[in-house]
């Protein structure tokens, strides 16, 4: 039983550091452009497929260039769609971006098909690691590393340099950051674009994992607003802490009550917001009040 716990428990923290990386991107699009995507799973799912038409032209390597293509592609739905709904009401983004999803996953069953793709693990990454009672295989703890690395990275992006402190001044008080002759247009259009390609990372890396298939977008989706809505809207800390914790929780579920894995993320998200309306380390911001 302990041999069990344990691997769950290291597949949690890989599940949920998928999550972190899908939410992560949806929380900095939402913090400083105001707009609900309910896109975002879809970009996920975009990145996988993109990665794997990459690995079936060029193998591997050239998996690398899925998120950067996204991204660019996210640069311009944002440049012809989304910037449109800056200052209108929630629920607008909400229905435009809903709509936005329904295209995309339609577009991805007209280019590759309906059908799951298989996408294996490089061959370098086969096999299993078994460290005392921890059995997870070698591809799952580079995905630990990747997700760890990525996120660490974007800590120090957005923390240390001058480009950072742009985002976060701007989600807080974008006209005081035009004021100061800044290009805010460009700058929304770049944190889309980094929200887009945040996701098209988790849908690499997690292709392996998980089917690829037009479904990895509803399966995406909902877990990364269930994260946002328990760290807290725009924590960076928040993301990562509930994205563990979703991750953890609905792994020991399906080891011990498979059906149950859906509901028990949103009894935990119903835990927290009756003691943390704002989330775990949610903070008020006048902005959306």
């Amino acid at each position: 039983m302990l041999d069990i716990l344990v691997s769950q428990i290291a597949n949690g923290f890989v599940l949920g550091f998928i999550y972190v990386l899908i939410a992560v991107g949806l929380s900095i699009t939402f913090g400083l452009l105001g707009v609900i995507n309910f896109a975002h799973g879809a970009f996920f799912a975009l990145g996988a497929y993109v990665g794997w038409q990459l690995f079936q032209l060029f193998g591997w390597p050239a998996v690398i260039l899925a998120p950067p293509i996204v991204g660019l592609i996210g640069m311009a739905v944002e440049v012809t769609l989304i910037r449109r709904l800056y200052g209108k009401e929630p629920l607008l983004s909400l229905i435009v971006t809903f709509a936005l999803a329904l295209l995309i996953e339609a577009a991805i069953r007209y280019v590759w098909g309906a059908d799951g793709k298989p996408f294996n693990p490089p061959p370098f990454l086969a096999g299993i690691v078994e460290i005392g009672p921890l059995l997870i295989t070698k591809y799952r703890v580079a995905v630990l590393g990747a997700t760890t690395a990525t996120l660490l990275g974007l800590w120090a992006f957005l923390a240390w340099t001058p480009y950072g402190r742009i985002l976060r001044a701007g989600s807080r008080d974008p006209e005081m950051v035009e004021l100061l002759g800044i290009n805010l247009p460009r700058v929304l259009t770049a944190v889309f674009g980094l929200g887009c390609a945040l996701a098209a990372i988790a849908g690499v890396l997690a292709a392996p994992l998980w089917t690829v298939s037009p479904s990895m977008a509803a399966n995406a989706v909902m877990p990364a607003f269930v994260v946002v809505a328990i760290g807290g809207l725009g924590s960076f800390r928040g993301a990562v802490v509930a994205g563990l914790a979703v991750g953890v929780v609905m792994s020991l579920t399906i080891q011990f009550k498979a059906e149950a894995a859906a509901a028990s993320m949103y009894a935990l998200m119903f835990a927290i917001m009756l003691l943390r309306p704002r989330g775990l380390f949610g903070e008020r911001w006048e902005r959306f009040e």
